[in-house]
């Protein structure tokens, strides 16, 4: 099973930054997904890396990529997009604070199986998991990587790029390997459970 990993956003989206400029998305996301892509590695696990350019690559681009991998590894792959959330446009502080994950509103089981294994790894290790009504650990979306990827595919929220407490946390070495320790083990775990 290959694992897709997509770094949300490019160096050029606009408003994808914390209000003083210290958390830059697109940074953020590809570190926390090359970190991520090494640590399954060292693991034995097969990854790739949808988006190498520091260049926002369109989701319909993106897409045709994870479809292509999917399509070569004979449907044996899933894909995790990681992302900073925002309350705002990144110009102003907000109170909001937590970690999520989303699944397209028509997701798979696997889908759905793949979002949970990773919200249980989050909340394992301290982090406030932030719950949709119903009681899931995970949130339902029309988000267009999950949407229309033929893969299992979630998107993971870490946290808020206009929360101080939330960008600290991120930017600090604790909260970068807690990052990468919830993607990898709640990726394997789902690996394991198949």
């Amino acid at each position: 099973m290959k694992v897709i990993l997509d770094n949300g956003h490019g160096r050029d989206t606009a408003g994808k930054r914390s209000p003083d400029g210290r958390l830059r998305e697109y940074a953020y996301a590809r570190e926390m997904a090359r970190k991520i892509a090494q640590d399954l590695k060292r693991q034995g696990i097969d990854v790739s890396l949808l988006v190498p350019e520091d260049t926002d690559v369109p989701l319909k681009e993106r897409v045709e990529r994870a479809n292509r991998i999917y399509a070569e590894t004979g449907k044996q792959a899933i894909l995790v997009s990681i992302h900073v959330n925002a309350a705002g446009n990144g110009s102003t502080w907000f109170s909001a604070r937590g970690w999520s994950v989303f699944v397209d509103p028509a997701a798979s089981q696997d889908s759905e199986r793949l979002a949970t294994s990773i919200a249980e790894a989050a909340g394992n290790i301290g982090l406030t998991v932030r719950m949709e009504t119903g009681g899931r650990n995970y949130w339902v979306s029309s988000l267009y990587i999950c949407k229309h990827t033929n893969c299992p595919a979630v998107l993971t929220e870490n946290l808020f790029q206009d929360n101080r407490e939330d960008v600290d946390y991120l930017l600090s070495d604790a909260g970068k390997q807690a990052i990468v320790r919830l993607h990898v083990k709640g990726i394997i775990d789902y690996l394991n459970s198949l």
